[in-house]
């Protein structure tokens, strides 16, 4: 089987993740319209269900098409994806509150601000789980 350039895979990577992208921000606003808050402990928590119902989607997507050659769903692979998401869901929690304390003090109105930081947050935590999974977890040895 051939082996796919890095580009190849980083464009791969952002269609999955537009999809990983729809479920994130879908299920944080459904939460929030359901159960509105401005406690930043529910804010975690809702942002954690969303992201983690993105990262599931994730797994199953990446794993069967963007690192298929490298996928083995190995015991190893299955636990370095789990940490690798475990600190993409930090990075995520950590840039959506620290965005919107910083968009409330700035009195940008409640659904911009959680959007918006949500959006920040998908970004950064996207880009350091795509190189995380590309380099640690489905590393491909057959170079």
């Amino acid at each position: 089987m051939k082996r796919k350039s890095g580009r190849f895979q980083f464009f791969q990577f952002s269609i999955i993740g537009l999809s990983n992208a729809l479920i994130d921000i879908g299920v944080l606003n459904l939460l929030l319209l359901l159960f509105h808050t401005e406690k930043p402990t529910l804010l975690i928590v809702y942002n954690s269900i969303a992201y983690s119902l993105a990262i599931l989607n994730s797994y199953i997507w990446n794993a069967m098409i963007t690192f298929k050659r490298a996928s083995k769903g190995s015991h190893y692979q299955r636990l370095a994806f789990f940490i690798q998401a475990l600190i993409s869901l930090g990075i995520s929690n950590l840039v959506f509150l620290g965005a919107n304390s910083l968009f409330a003090i700035m009195e940008i109105p409640n659904w911009w601000r959680y959007n918006i930081s949500k959006a920040l947050a998908m970004v950064l935590s996207s880009l350091a789980s795509f190189f995380m999974i590309k380099y640690f977890v489905f590393k491909d040895y057959r170079k």
